[in-house]
């Protein structure tokens, strides 16, 4: 049987979530949750890999089980083998053609930036803060021209290990909610440290370091050493993942809640 679950989780907590030898993974966790209530080893494949630091409200994963388990067991074994930073939301019983991963059409992530004249403690490993004035209009205007399918060469990883670097960008949308500034980006899948070199580019003009069209030259100019700083991982948070409508999972995101 194909399971299918979705999970949040504290990226704080974790070095990523791929599984590593020499330090926690969210991965790691949830196999080993997962495998308790199986009484079997359990492995996980998901939906989008985030790095150190970076939190999940709806991330999705699959696998496989030859263990005769209610959904309900699942869902209630795995959050009790589970550390407090994850928990399984949901579980779902789907067809063996699903693939977390490569079914998925859409990603969105959400990335917040306070914006205020003092550091945050509460919220210390949940945003990016910028102390300097934002001009979130400055930045929406920026970012119009990353819409799309382009060569995200500049706001890519030297370290990604993408086949290719051409992305298409459904949707770059920013808001200021108080001294909250939301960015909401969806594409068809992300570069690696992508959202994060993308939002200290727009920090950069938001702060009127450079100039309105800068991001329009860097994507042009395909130069990662050109853009702008990678944005704290603790600002980031993934919210979505899309698939088509026949394999009956949750559609909607699931924004923080301090968002």
């Amino acid at each position: 049987m194909r399971i299918a679950l979705g999970i949040e989780y504290d990226g704080s907590a974790f070095n990523g979530w791929q599984r590593q030898s020499h330090a926690p993974s969210v991965q790691a966790a949830l196999e080993q949750a997962l495998s308790k209530v199986a009484d079997h080893p359990v492995s996980v494949v998901c939906a989008g890999r985030t790095d150190t630091g970076v939190h999940a409200t709806a991330q999705v994963v699959h696998f496989d089980t030859h263990a005769g388990r209610s959904m309900r067991s699942w869902l209630l074994g795995g959050n009790s083998n589970l550390p407090p930073e994850v928990a399984i939301t949901w579980v779902r019983p789907i067809s063996e053609d699903f693939h977390a991963r490569f079914k998925a059409t859409a990603r969105q992530y959400r990335y917040l930036i306070l914006n205020r004249g003092h550091r945050p403690a509460l919220l210390r490993k949940r945003v990016c803060w910028e102390h300097r004035p934002l001009d979130v209009e400055a930045m929406q205007a920026a970012a119009r021209p990353l819409l799309g399918e382009h060569d995200f060469s500049a706001f890519r990883a030297l370290a990604c290990q993408a086949r290719h670097p051409v992305r298409t960008l459904h949707r770059l949308e920013l808001q200021r909610r108080g001294d909250l500034i939301l960015l909401d980006i969806e594409a068809n899948a992300f570069l690696h440290h992508m959202v994060r070199n993308i939002a200290g580019s727009l920090i950069a003009v938001g702060r009127g370091e450079q100039p309105v069209d800068w991001l329009a030259g860097l994507l042009a100019g395909r130069d990662r050493s050109r853009s702008g700083i990678t944005a704290p991982a603790g600002g980031l948070y993934f919210v979505r993942v899309a698939y088509p409508p026949e394999f009956g999972l949750p559609a909607e995101a699931v924004f923080p809640g301090i968002g």
